[in-house]
């Protein structure tokens, strides 16, 4: 054992401690073990136990509406710092969605009818205290990409507006059952590299989109691909307005400093909130102003006051057919319950579907804006849909004179944040692949579509956690010097190898997935041994052993098998086989039993013992 001297036991003298095999559990016991782990690891329904039935039904109810469990406990210095958080964020939340809505082909109206009745069933459903609940840029694209593909909105306005609401009802249901059912989990599938590179791309994607605003274009291709938007930009050269341009761009370059400002000064992010809001303001005074309306500067029009049910026509167009949330949570020490969160995402689009708004969620650069405001509860969205509510009944018919432009420079600023090239640099210097994976979902967005980047990143994410489950990585251990202790050879390269005695360890589970690579690859490992130490013909010993039945090999042992493994070896008799004597508590007693059995076995026996193991 290198340096260390070996004190072999005798062959009679067995472990003090043995490996103890899990007492049987009955398998309806076992199977709701493991439906619980799961599907409710957080044990949602605890607080219900040895209740009466009174308090049962509040409990209940307070599950299903927060509100009712946090609102007994609203005082008035929470009110003063919603009405501050609602204020600041609904001067965002006006100019994004009617921004947000132009982006997704609907009339720019639905965006403020966005922001209205979603955020009032949140903060009735919602446990978040620092969610902002609205429209965001990448939904917009992807509604209008998706439904863009099988109507077109400026040719059939009325169709596109059904499929847009029928759209964000089916989502809505989604989200629900998603969340009832207790699936939250599969979001996380999707890996942080993943995430980074599909919205990267999709921000890259609503940027370029924009250049039909910035340049005054009045057509420009359906597609989303770059080569796409790049030969409908170049191809009209002739129709560029030099006036829309640098409007924007005086803009956009506004909107920046004051972003740039707010973030080097956090006291002042009031100053990067109230920019989209004062643009907007600055541009429709600019326009009317100086009439430039009649010099190519494309303005919003006519927005009607008050509210216009149009949610009718999904429901008669169905007859006809067919008769970020817990980032914040983190920082003031909250839990959010991902799956109730679903349910309440999933009922704010089920109810906006019937009430003129299309796909709402809670963007990141709202709900922080929210947050650094200091918000208190989920008040700040209902004081951000009265605000939204007074500007649909009374300020409507002032943004008549919004020039376009002015709204692709606030998407284009917002899309900006998006792109995280520091995290892309950080995914290459920590882990490679990581990195793939990020500029695959980047290109795929970027060069493809919104819906293969979607697919694409999906298909990757899942692609590499198949990879770490049927490709687990196996290593040699080593005794580190002057220890009982054995360790990854690669990580410490002072541990040293037994002389024969070959120590593997798994580093995963064995199952069918990965038991023919492991079995391969563990044989590679002892004839790369062998090879290299000329040890043919002598005994190999040790390996962590679940895998012995695939190899039929002479002599191993087991360290420290898992409860779930002795339970399987057990069942299947497999430790009668292999031998309990053979099964240890620690990798050095196994060590000690192996180099016993090496060293005081004679050559004879050891043909005879190996003939009879490989026969079993």
């Amino acid at each position: 054992m290198g340096n260390v001297d070996y004190v072999y036991p005798s062959a009679n003298v067995e472990s003090s401690h043995r490996v103890a095999i899990p007492p049987p559990q009955p398998f309806v016991t076992t199977l709701k073990n493991s439906m619980k782990e799961t599907f409710f690891p957080d044990d949602p329904l605890r607080q219900f136990k040895n209740q009466p039935t009174s308090r049962k039904f509040v409990l209940g109810l307070q599950y299903v509406l927060p509100i009712f469990e946090w609102g007994p406990r609203y005082t008035l210095e929470f009110l003063k710092s919603d009405l501050v958080s609602g204020i600041t964020i609904a001067s965002l939340a006006i100019p994004q969605g009617i921004s947000y809505a132009k982006l997704a082909n609907l009339p720019p109206i639905l965006g403020l009818y966005s922001s209205f009745i979603p955020p009032l069933v949140y903060a009735m459903m919602g446990s978040s205290r620092d969610l902002a609940v609205g429209t965001v840029a990448v939904a917009s694209l992807l509604t209008a990409s998706m439904l863009g593909a099988e109507v077109n909105a400026t040719e059939n306005p009325t169709l596109y507006l059904h499929l847009a609401f029928t759209a964000t009802f089916f989502a809505g249901v989604f989200q629900a059952l998603l969340g009832l059912l207790r699936l939250g989990f599969i979001v996380d599938f999707l890996s942080h590299a993943t995430i980074v590179g599909f919205m990267a791309g999709a921000a890259t994607v609503v940027c370029l989109q924009q250049l039909k605003g910035i340049l005054g274009l009045e057509h420009f291709t359906r597609g989303t691909d770059i080569i796409s938007v790049m030969r409908s930009v170049f191809g009209q050269t002739h129709k560029w307005r030099w006036e829309s341009g640098v409007l924007g761009c005086c803009f956009l370059f506004f909107l920046l400093v004051t972003r740039y400002f707010s973030q080097r000064k956090p006291k002042f992010f009031w100053i990067s909130a109230m920019a989209p809001l004062t643009s907007v303001i600055l541009g429709s005074v600019l326009v009317y102003i100086t009439h430039a309306e009649k010099h190519g500067v494309q303005v919003i029009g006519e927005l009607k006051k008050g509210f216009q049910d149009r949610s009718h026509h999904r429901r008669d167009s169905s007859r006809r057919r067919n008769s970020s949330r817990r980032s914040f949570s983190m920082f003031k020490n909250y839990h959010i319950d991902g799956n109730k969160e679903m349910i309440a995402f999933g009922m704010m689009n089920i109810a906006g579907s019937c009430t003129s708004c299309y796909l709402t969620t809670g963007p990141f650069s709202r709900s922080a804006v929210n947050y650094n405001a200091g918000c208190k509860t989920a008040v700040s969205n209902i004081v951000m849909a009265i605000a939204v509510m007074f500007t649909l009944l009374f300020l409507t018919p002032l943004f008549h004179y919004t020039p376009l432009v002015v709204l692709s420079a606030i998407i284009i600023a917002a899309m900006l944040g998006l792109i995280n090239y520091q995290e892309a640099i950080h995914l290459w210097k920590v882990d490679k692949f990581d990195f793939v994976v990020c500029m695959s979902a980047y290109i795929g967005v970027v060069f493809g579509s919104v819906e293969i980047g979607l697919v694409l990143a999906v298909a990757i994410s899942v692609m590499r956690v198949l990879l770490f489950v049927a490709r687990p990585k196996t290593f040699t251990l080593g005794n580190v010097p002057n220890s009982m202790a054995y360790r990854n050879t690669e990580q410490y390269t002072n541990a040293s190898n037994v002389p024969g005695i070959l120590i593997l360890e798994i580093d995963a589970p064995i199952y069918f997935a990965n038991s023919n690579y492991l079995r391969e690859r563990i044989k590679r490992w002892i004839d790369e041994e062998e090879d290299r130490k000329n040890l043919q013909g002598k005994v190999a010993c040790n390996m962590s052993y679940s895998i012995w039945p695939l190899l039929g090999a002479q002599a191993l042992a087991l360290a420290n098998p898992g409860s779930e493994v002795m339970k399987k070896m057990n069942k299947s008799e497999l430790i009668e086989k292999i031998g309990q004597e053979w099964i240890f508590l620690t990798v050095g007693e196994a060590v000690g039993a192996c180099n016993f059995m090496l060293h005081t076995t004679k050559p004879d026996l050891v043909k005879e013992e190996q003939g009879t193991w490989n026969n079993v």
